[in-house]
């Protein structure tokens, strides 16, 4: 029996050509046991081969066909790979953890982890290298490797290293090797299908014997079948930034490079059997599996109290704190439930670790509010992680921590987008960086990129892949029709370099490009993280991230932490300061007044320009149709305009039951009861989970696949795959199977874009909060949204505009009044009036508004006065007079620009202003024309972005046609 030792996914990048659920999938169907994935430098790609080997093993205890589509991007892969039937598999490969190490000072060697003390080696390895490099590389040393030696078996690849100065052998390696790791070494034999290799194999046979070291045969596959060859060229050619013609060398001679079988490689090593052999005794050797990884979490153990003893009493002072008068006994009720389930499944350090991350924000005045299945929680509702009252939603504590799915709870928070990355360093600083880091975010070929590198790897020219680019949403809904479309285009679908370059654009969408930063998924572990997983530098300063992505963390049921940002949250908090202290009111989300007709009254009108979520043309045109008048309202609307619930069709037919121009039915009481609170139409990912279980039968364990397919929508688009299972159990509960195939097209519009509830819900409470700030204190409003720009929908003109139609008075930037940010300041009659900041002139920063202000005394009498006072360049000067920031000393827009340009470094200070005799040198005044109102308004939209003086339309009213009424 062969087992495939060191096989290459393309995880290592630009390289590889099959994904490593590809090569688990015809490692089953080959009937192998086992299978590395051995990547240069990385284990970025094997979680996703861990999986699929569970997936296979699923599918074969059940039964049925299994799909290696599963965790892809994009469109279905070719028919040549279509995964085989279950009933042509005879063994269920397992995964074996590998890497194969690049050194600067030695031969690569794929390194096999033994046990969890090899994993910890290989991570800590890694780790070194890439954190002493930049993103993306790596600096590995053989010194490395022998510092971290515990529970390693190594395959020496015969190659000699050439380097400055001479050249580096892997008999030399192999000798300093040995005394570190005895007899866990072994020769790796590898043929290169050029008609040498017995040869080549008989020297590196005589070689390993008279170093004492067995041989171990491999194919070092980079595909996982060879119909990937030409694809494997135009990754090299797009790594090498050359054209597929001008390879040469570095072009695959054949399609030999893939993964074979055992008899395969009996034949290709005739002679060398036992190199076949030992890898299969070496694989049983080699136990650890990704399973043992899954229970890292903090312990958060203080002196005198265990995890549950302080999350209990968090919770209990919490629940004094939210209900002053007296929690409701259904509030406690929950909570002692929750408590329970937690400390059951010994989840209590979770939610003390995202508490205490929460407690450290509000600690620092930053606002946060917790989002996702937390709404559905009390316990955080009381830890201060909400503010999502839990008699807001109507969902169960289940759908966020289940006994059932044994997995742990995913907490999003997001926190001001100005100040998140105090959050994101407090947490390095409190757990260290060798025990926290964000996530990694895989960045795959998708659209006009696959497009792109693809045509021009194949000499295409740019016109070309721009009119191919050009028809992207159609190049991958209309496969089979591409002909057609090419001819739409003027390009010529019989051209054969044109036909293979658009089968391999299909054939690469979907494959990793490289690793990006997660935008705030956190990994906190208990013990090191770089015995976890390996961490890299992020490009950003400061930032180390993980290999692993966000599903894979999931897969692998290890705890995460999104710390996220949200534009929003930085504007209501903003505006809770300006409110505190212009009216000396002190708000937060859950004190706000719930439930103030005014504020519904605003939005059924669809004033909501600047509103969190309901600001879009799109939404503003909904909310008179739906006229909401409650918070679950609110929710609804919400999640009802998404492409989702659009694309389902779930829109019209729910406006139209509840405004009664249709019944409300439901095809069955138990359907009824899942779909009552949305009147018969499935607005929430939770909602299409109950339909395939009440409705088509679906176990948990299948409906919650159903979830994570509707959750992962941009990654995985497998929705479609539970079709037949879902119609099939529809037509057995009696349902008829039109009414069945409308239910399942509904739940496949959640793949883009559904919102869960309790989502919903959370977001549901920052519309309401942004509502009634906007309601009462439309220039509050107005003042925080501008200086938490750049953020929402509208331009800071469509901001002051809006403003000013709520009666609010916009006062001009003044050198003399303005800070850096916007204020409102007392406007003579009782009122505020919002004076715009020094932040809406473009070009001008911070800092140079710090040194206008701190200068600024009892006022500048002129610009010349601002240049010897705050000590500012002439372009600075010339940016204030370009925004007419002296119009309120007396000194218009072109005499301000005159004078700024006029000043240049080693014109003369004050004390030698005047000459020898005691005159004053002064230039004759000069007679500058007066800017008309059309050029002012130019003006002010170029320095500014914004006017106060006319609507630009309003000076050519004139000359346009009127409309007849």
């Amino acid at each position: 029996m062969f087992i495939e030792l060191s096989a290459t996914s393309n995880f290592t990048f630009l390289t590889g050509a099959s994904h490593p659920e590809e090569y688990m999938a015809r490692a089953a169907l080959l009937g192998m046991e086992a299978l590395a994935i051995a990547d240069d430098n990385s284990v970025a790609g094997i979680v996703r081969a861990h999986t699929m080997g569970k997936t296979i093993a699923r599918s074969v205890r059940e039964r049925r066909d299994f799909d290696v589509r599963v965790g892809l991007i994009g469109p279905p892969t070719p028919d040549h790979i279509s995964p085989p039937p279950s009933a042509a598999i005879t063994t269920t490969p397992r995964l074996i953890p590998a890497a194969r190490l690049v050194f600067t000072d030695a031969p690569p060697i794929t390194v096999l982890p033994q046990d969890r003390h090899g994993w910890r080696s290989l991570c800590r390895i890694i780790s070194r290298g890439r954190l002493r490099a930049a993103k993306g590389h790596c600096d590995l040393r053989l010194s490395d490797l022998e510092e971290f030696a515990d529970g390693l078996h190594l395959l020496l690849w015969p190659q000699t290293l050439r380097v400055q100065g001479g050249a580096i052998s892997w008999m030399q390696t192999a000798g300093r090797l040995m005394r570190r790791f005895g007899g866990n070494i072994h020769v790796l034999m590898v043929p290169q299908y050029d008609g040498n290799d017995h040869a080549r194999f008989d020297s590196i046979a005589t070689q390993a014997q008279a170093l004492g070291l067995p041989t171990l045969a491999s194919g070092a596959p980079r595909m996982h079948h060879g119909m990937r060859r030409k694809l494997a060229d135009v990754l090299s050619a797009v790594r090498l930034k050359t054209r597929v013609d001008a390879l040469g060398r570095n072009a695959l001679t054949n399609g030999e490079g893939r993964l074979r079988s055992t008899d395969d490689m009996l034949r290709i090593f005739a002679g060398h059997e036992g190199a076949v052999e030992r890898t299969a005794a070496l694989a049983k050797s080699l136990t650890f599996s990704l399973d043992e990884l899954r229970y890292e979490y903090p312990s958060e153990i203080t002196d005198n109290e265990t995890p549950t003893q302080r999350l209990e009493r968090l919770a209990y002072e919490g629940l004094k704190w939210r209900y002053p008068a007296g929690a409701p006994e259904k509030a406690q009720r929950l909570l002692r439930h929750e408590l329970t389930l937690i400390g059951k499944l010994n989840y209590e350090p979770y939610f003390l670790t995202v508490r205490d991350i929460v407690h450290f924000a509000r600690s620092r005045d930053i606002l946060c509010q917790g989002r996702g299945s937390a709404a559905n929680s009390v316990v955080c509702y009381c830890l201060g992680v909400t503010s999502v009252s839990p008699e807001m939603g109507t969902m169960v504590f289940e759908r966020f921590v289940s006994e059932a799915r044994d997995e742990p709870p995913d907490i999003d928070v997001d926190f001001e987008h100005e100040r998140r990355e105090e959050v994101i360093q407090h947490i390095y600083e409190t757990y260290g960086r060798h025990r926290a880091g964000l996530c990694a975010t895989v960045v795959h070929y998708r659209g006009k990129r696959a497009i792109r590198e693809v045509g021009r790897a194949m000499g295409l020219s740019e016109d070309t892949i721009s009119a191919l680019s050009s028809q992207l949403w159609g190049f991958f809904s209309t496969k089979g029709l591409e002909a057609t479309r090419m001819a739409e285009i003027g390009l010529d679908f019989n051209d054969k370099r044109l036909r293979q370059t658009i089968e391999l654009v299909y054939e690469i969408n979907g494959f990793p490009r490289h690793l990006s930063q997660h935008v705030g998924g956190f990994i906190i572990t208990d013990g090191r993280l770089d015995e976890l997983v390996p961490i890299e530098n992020a490009t950003m300063e400061d930032r180390t991230v993980i290999c692993w992505d966000k599903d894979d963390i999931d897969s692998l049921g290890i705890l995460k932490i999104d710390v996220l940002s949200l534009g929003m949250l930085t504007c209501i908090r903003k505006a809770f300061d300006l409110l505190r202290m212009h009216h000396q009111r002190d708000y937060t989300l859950a004190t706000l007044p719930p439930e103030d007709p005014r504020v519904y009254d605003m939005l059924c009108a669809a004033d909501s320009v600047g509103v969190f979520q309901v600001e879009s043309r799109a939404q503003m045109n909904f909310l008179p149709r739906m006229r909401p008048r409650n918070f679950y309202d609110l929710v609804i609307e919400v999640a009802i305009i998404r492409p989702g619930p659009i694309q389902g069709d779930m829109v019209h037919p729910y406006i139209r039951r509840r405004n009664g121009e249709e019944e409300v039915s439901f095809p069955s009481d138990e359907l009824g009861a899942v779909l009552g609170k949305t009147l018969g139409v499935p607005l929430f990912q939770e909602q299409a989970m109950q339909i395939a279980i009440v409705g088509a039968g679906f176990t948990p364990e299948q409906a919650d696949r159903l979830r994570r397919s509707l959750a992962t929508f941009k990654k995985h688009g497998s929705v479609s795959k539970f079709r037949a299972l879902f119609l099939r159990g529809m037509r057995e509960k009696g349902y008829d199977d039109d009414f069945a195939t409308r239910c399942f097209s509904q739940i496949e519009g959640f793949g883009a874009y559904g919102f869960p509830e309790s989502h919903a819900a959370s977001f549901a409470l920052l519309v309401y909060a942004s509502s009634w700030i906007k309601c009462h204190h439309p220039g509050i409003f107005a003042c925080a949204l501008l200086n938490s720009q750049p953020m929402g929908f509208y331009a800071p003109a469509q901001i002051v505009r809006d403003a000013r139609e709520h009666e609010v008075s916009v006062r001009p930037i003044c050198i003399n009044a303005s800070f850096w940010d916007n204020v409102m300041e007392p406007d003579g009659q009782g009122g505020l009036a919002l004076r715009l900041g020094f932040r809406q002139i473009k070009g001008l920063t911070e800092e140079d508004a710090t040194w206008i202000t701190a200068a600024r005394g009892n006022g500048y009498q002129s610009v010349r006065d601002v240049w010897r006072r705050a000590g500012l360049g002439s372009k600075v000067l010339v940016r204030l007079a370009e925004a007419d920031a002296f119009g309120g000393v007396d000194i218009n827009r072109r005499t301000a620009l005159w004078e700024a340009k006029a000043l240049a470094p080693g014109l003369a200070l004050p004390l030698f202003a005047r000459d020898i005799d005691g005159e004053v040198v002064d230039e004759p005044a000069a007679l500058l024309p007066e800017m008309t109102l059309g050029e002012e308004v130019v003006e002010d939209y170029v320095s500014t972005r914004l006017t106060l003086r006319t609507h630009p339309v309003a000076l050519l009213r004139h000359v346009l046609t009127p409309v007849p009424y």
